[in-house]
């Protein structure tokens, strides 16, 4: 991919920095879609996406991997789809409507309507960043941190929302909240979001 920087992590992994969400998701796909049995690990975030492979595996065809990738190929998520039922009740609700100039219902609307891909997950166990909010939600992050929001919280911040998989301090607008569980470390596969999949989410 043009513009790609490839910083050596070690001996067994590439660290690729990028400059948009798009990119990074073409990494991500390309190296889904070339199949390298020597690929142990596939990290996307913001605007990174680390590779590593297996010990006494080379790096070459990672590089070849991702030099075919293309911003302009991407679908979206291709995964999981998951549906999340929310009560549009949040603290911030009033907020997010009027710095966007818009009434609650129609924040609603907008929020429910779209539908979202988990880019990356960070922060807390099983927090995924969405993207694919749709453009009066963009808005910036609180002035000033919660120190404690609600598990099940569901936010907007920048381009992204989000879920509160646990109760933890957090800056992002709250809009609503759910009752499904996004990170249960008894289960078979403790976080419910991975890269790539799909989110909706429904008003109730």
């Amino acid at each position: 991919m043009e513009g790609a920087i490839a910083r050596p992590c070690g001996s067994r992994a590439l660290l690729f920095e990028v400059r948009t969400a798009a990119e990074v998701a073409a990494i991500v796909d390309a190296v889904r879609a070339a199949r390298l049995p020597e690929v142990t690990e596939l990290v996307p975030a913001a605007r990174t996406v680390l590779v590593e492979v297996s010990a006494g595996a080379g790096l070459d065809r990672v590089r070849a991997a991702v030099a075919d990738a293309d911003p302009r190929d991407g679908a979206g998520g291709t995964g999981v789809l998951h549906t999340i039922p929310v009560s549009y009740d949040g603290a911030d609700l009033d907020l997010v409507a009027d710095t966007a100039g818009i009434s609650r219902d129609e924040v609603v609307a907008l929020h429910s309507g779209a539908e979202y891909t988990v880019d990356f997950c960070g922060f807390a166990p099983g927090f995924g960043y969405l993207s694919g909010l749709p453009g009066p939600l963009q808005q910036p992050r609180l002035e000033s941190s919660r120190t404690a929001v609600p598990a099940g919280s569901v936010g907007i911040a920048d381009v992204y929302s989000c879920v509160y998989p646990r109760r933890s301090p957090g800056g992002w607008r709250l809009i609503g909240r759910t009752d499904t569980v996004l990170f249960d470390p008894a289960a078979d596969r403790p976080a419910l979001f991975t890269p790539g999949d799909r989110v909706r989410f429904e008003a109730r």
